[in-house]
């Protein structure tokens, strides 16, 4: 009895493991049934992503607006004159044509502080050149200078800028006050004629003001801080000259309307220092 009651416990045991073993092999079809959309449904997702976009340059952060800043203004070229100021091609254009222009005033004569100063043109000055200098004449100018009270006349070159005094018109150099009559007597009134200019002597141009003489370093350095905060974009220097103190300033461009409208409205605190128009060029 026992015998055939463990049989039958074995009989239903064994169809027990039949049917989950079929029921698990059942469930096969289905799970590979659900890999393969998993799958598919990845491969899919990976076939419809969009390259990422081409990264660009980061863009520059914005700078601060920052406070003007005075201009560098470019140096002005050397302009050369013949070896002795004037050549036998000059006198004889002298002789040949006519002035284009002419101005009466006073004339003095000077020489340079230091040997081997530069002349304004970029030139080492030499007491022996038949040069002058004047402050507006373009650099180069071909002029003549005849005494007025002896008549005696010469050629020159324009090669410095000066006088910086007001009512005189040129500053000879000794070679050529010595050639009209000047040198003993210092100052005379003379003619001055000009037959030929590199640069046309009305339009354009480079153009400053330059105020002095200054006894006072003090007063040139406070005029030149009033002036650049005045003219923030214009180049302002101070120099010493000779016993006394100069300030140049320079408008942006080097522009002469501009120039003359400062030397108009410029009022220097000291008595004795005046405002001068000049050209550079």
């Amino acid at each position: 009895m026992t015998s055939k009651i463990m049989t039958s416990e074995r009989l239903m045991i064994r169809h027990s493991f039949r049917q989950s073993a079929w029921q698990q092999l059942s469930l096969i079809p289905a799970f590979i049934s659900l890999t393969t959309l998993f799958v598919s449904g990845c491969g899919h997702h990976r076939d419809t992503v969009q390259p990422a976009a081409q990264q660009t340059a980061p863009e520059q952060p914005i700078q601060q607006s920052q406070p003007a800043q005075p201009q560098q203004t470019a140096r002005i070229p050397i302009t050369p004159v013949p070896p002795g100021g004037v050549s036998e091609e000059d006198m004889q254009f002298v002789q040949t044509h006519s002035p284009i222009l002419s101005e009466l005033g006073m004339a003095t004569w000077y020489t340079a502080p230091y040997k081997g100063r530069k002349a304004a043109n970029g030139q080492v000055f030499s007491d022996t050149a038949l040069t002058a200098a004047h402050r507006t004449l373009p650099m180069g100018s071909l002029v003549t200078v005849t005494n007025l009270k002896t008549g005696q006349s010469a050629a020159m070159r324009i090669t410095d800028r000066g006088p910086f005094v007001d009512g005189r018109i040129v500053d000879l150099t000794i070679a050529s006050a010595k050639a009209t009559g000047i040198y003993r007597a210092g100052t005379a009134e003379v003619r001055l004629d000009v037959y030929q200019t590199p640069k046309p002597i009305e339009r354009g141009g480079r153009w400053c003001v330059q105020i002095g003489a200054f006894k006072s370093e003090h007063k040139a350095e406070k005029l030149k801080d009033d002036l650049l905060r005045k003219y923030p974009n214009a180049n302002v220097i101070e120099f010493p000259g000779q016993d006394s103190y100069w300030v140049r300033i320079r408008p942006q461009g080097d522009n002469r309307e501009q120039a003359e409208f400062i030397a108009r409205h410029l009022r220097p605190s000291e008595s004795e220092a005046e405002a001068f128009l000049t050209r550079l060029d």
